[in-house]
């Protein structure tokens, strides 16, 4: 048994959709969120911008002495998987990319439908992470893919579910989509499952929620590794932000499905 926390990162507020998932999932675990809501959104940066980042990210979470860390960020987790675990070889880091891509796969096979769609942000679909390892899993594979950059400004702003300026920001995006007949669509993005709503009503088909996939995969990485907590004691989740925005606490709350306080501000950079 190992009671030291689990460590999460993303961009901003979407990596709190994986935290719910990790709430529900493994109960007894103590978690440290950290968002860097002070430089969302990631997918617009630079390659090498996004490694610093992400370092710094998971330099944070290391010095709060967590036992795994999951990259709960499509770009990060795109770009600069390799870079960190090289970079952090003492400890586990885990990404979205591979489990999200193992289930559209699995659901590809069941389905017998062969068309598998992606939306992300513009560094993840030019960096073409979920192609490839899709591609590793099954070559007979059709993808589809599409950067949505407006999506991640749009939920920090909490126009979130089925919100007007939301609604016309995924048709913009998503029409190509209809008529594809895809056996499943990647939400490539971990802001994304807070608008699936608007997404849902126009592409009309499995929606991959990578948050989810991820903690499925981080559970299965305790076990194997002897790490979990089985204390019985209902964890603690603390929250950190490099940037307290005045909507944070009440978008987090959305997010978590229950009122949020208590979130503290961190000096990234010096990380």
């Amino acid at each position: 048994m190992d009671k030291r926390p689990i460590g999460i990162f993303d961009s901003g507020l979407g990596g709190l959709c994986a935290v719910r998932e990790a709430q529900r999932l493994l109960p007894f675990e103590d978690i440290i969120y950290f968002g860097d809501s002070g430089r969302v959104p990631y997918g617009s940066r630079s390659y090498e911008t996004i490694k610093k980042y992400g370092r710094q990210d998971a330099n944070f979470l290391k010095s709060k002495g967590v036992k795994i860390i999951l990259a709960a960020c499509g770009t990060v987790s795109s770009v600069a998987m390799d870079y960190l675990k090289e970079s952090f070889s003492d400890i586990p880091i885990i990404g979205v990319v591979e489990a999200a891509c193992e289930q559209a796969v699995k659901l590809s096979a069941q389905t017998q439908n062969k068309n598998i769609g992606i939306i992300a942000t513009e560094a993840t679909i030019s960096k073409g992470a979920y192609e490839k390892k899709i591609a590793e899993l099954d070559g007979d594979l059709k993808v589809y893919s599409r950067a949505c950059p407006l999506f991640v400004p749009l939920v920090e702003g909490g126009h979130l579910g089925k919100d007007k300026i939301t609604k016309l920001a995924a048709e913009h995006y998503l029409s190509e989509f209809r008529g594809l007949q895809l056996s499943s669509l990647i939400l490539g993005c971990t802001h994304y499952p807070m608008i699936k709503a608007a997404i849902g009503e126009i592409v009309q088909t499995r929606l991959v929620d990578v948050g989810l996939c991820a903690i499925q995969k981080l559970s299965s990485e305790l076990l194997e590794r002897n790490l979990e907590n089985e204390s019985g004691k209902k964890g603690n989740l603390e929250l950190y932000v490099s940037d307290k925005a005045p909507n944070f606490s009440r978008i987090a709350s959305e997010f978590l499905g229950e009122p949020v306080s208590g979130v503290t501000e961190v000096e990234i950079e010096k990380y």
